[in-house]
């Protein structure tokens, strides 16, 4: 598939880079600087501007699938949307938050609860407001995947759980490596399980 990725650079936008490319697909790698990633015969690095939509729907268009893999906070998502649909891409999957999941067995949103530390929340809110806007679109084939608590570089092994909108947390607390979260997406990507809706990773 031809995939174009939107941050490209960052901490799952790289991995994810990396995963798809062991899968032989060809990716369009999107990010402000990209001067970190080599352009080879299965990736082109482009250096763009999401507030510049001509732009953004040149280098979406005639791809199979857009990901997103940008914060949140400050990101203009009607724009983000606008461009996709611009582009004539329908399949968009989006590298989400775990602060719109709710915590095991309540009825309360993660980042609603008197433990969430209060530096995180502008983020986690902009997420659930991204996630809302999205269950608008009809007209999109979207699927917005959550990590666990802690998400962060480590391991691809493999072996994860997926859940729904609920965290899940295993042994070791509510974690998820920033590889296998990679893994979660690319066969996502491929099997088209979670058309419309929302699903979390972890172990």
């Amino acid at each position: 598939m031809k995939i174009a990725l939107i941050g490209a650079t960052g901490m799952a936008g790289s991995r994810i880079l990396e995963e798809l490319v062991s899968r032989g697909h060809y990716v369009k790698a999107l990010a402000r600087d990209t001067h970190k990633v080599a352009d080879t015969e299965r990736v082109m690095a482009v250096d763009i501007d999401l507030n510049d939509h001509d732009a953004l729907v040149e280098a979406l268009r005639g791809q199979d699938a857009v990901i997103s893999a940008v914060r949140f906070h400050g990101l203009d998502a009607n724009a983000l949307f606008n461009a996709i649909h611009d582009s004539k891409v329908k399949r968009y999957l989006v590298v989400g938050g775990a602060g719109s999941l709710h915590v095991p067995h309540q009825n309360t949103r993660v980042l609603d609860s008197e433990d969430f530390p209060e530096a995180y929340k502008p983020e986690a809110e902009a997420a659930a407001h991204f996630l809302d806007k999205l269950k608008e679109k009809d007209d999109l084939d979207w699927t917005f995947i959550s990590p666990s608590a802690e998400f962060g570089p480590g391991k691809r092994t493999g072996e994860f759980r997926l859940g729904k909108d609920e965290l899940l947390v295993g042994e070791e607390g509510s974690k998820i490596s920033a590889e296998d979260f990679a893994v979660a997406l690319a066969d996502e990507l491929e099997h088209n399980n979670h058309i419309q809706q929302r699903f979390t990773v972890g172990y």
